[in-house]
């Protein structure tokens, strides 16, 4: 990957003007009353499969929210890493206590800059490369999808966890991984199928490091 601005993207007219409609109203606050869900859509940044982005479907998204949500514990934060769907499920307001925590978002893909202090750019061939604001083990638990099926990617992203992980992991990646994410997080397998948006050909699954009722695990 590559931090050229010719790989980024090219929005839609009608994504570019719903991301100025949340700058402007982060500058200058909302015109009118709106709702978490209506800032943070889901809709608002689109999955981009040629950077590798394969979402969640909404269910799979809203469990694994609450999943966070629960382990982050009140007043807890939590950092999704290449996975933007869960934030933006946190940040819609549909799960309870979601107004309770804090998520930060770790991204390659800089659309997500929309969410300001939020986002945090992302490129796992640098794992550990953060700004100052991000404290080591300052995060109560750490979502990670790796981008990428490899052991490569996933040797490099465990190292980011590792980083900002205060204890609690829940890494969602292909089951082949297995024995990987075991040896190098320390995480089990467990019973819940998650789903995308898109049919995946490769078996994908979750794996924590912790109990967890939600998760059969």
């Amino acid at each position: 990957m590559s931090d050229s601005d010719d790989d980024i993207p090219t929005l839609s007219a009608h994504t570019l003007a719903a991301l100025q409609e949340f700058y402007n109203e982060t500058r200058t606050g909302p015109a009118h009353s709106t709702t978490p869900s209506e800032q943070f859509a889901v809709g608002a940044v689109e999955e981009d499969w040629r950077m590798s982005q394969f979402w969640y479907s909404d269910e799979t998204a809203t469990q694994l929210a609450e999943e966070v949500l629960r382990e982050a514990g009140e007043g807890g934060r939590i950092a999704c890493v290449s996975a933007p769907s869960v934030y933006q499920k946190l940040k819609q307001g549909v799960v309870d206590g979601s107004d309770r925590v804090s998520a930060v978002v770790f991204e390659y893909d800089r659309r997500f800059a929309a969410y300001g202090d939020d986002f945090i750019f992302y490129d796992y061939n640098e794992p550990l490369s953060f700004p100052a604001s991000v404290a080591p083990q300052s995060f109560d638990i750490v979502l990670a999808d790796p981008p990428y099926l490899s052991e490569e990617c996933l040797r490099k992203v465990a190292k980011t966890i590792k980083h900002l992980s205060k204890g609690k992991v829940l890494l969602c990646t292909g089951a082949i991984m297995e024995n990987l994410a075991k040896e190098l997080l320390d995480v089990k397998m467990c019973s819940f199928l998650p789903k995308h948006n898109r049919n995946l050909s490769n078996e994908f699954r979750c794996f924590v490091n912790y109990p967890s009722r939600l998760l059969s695990c």
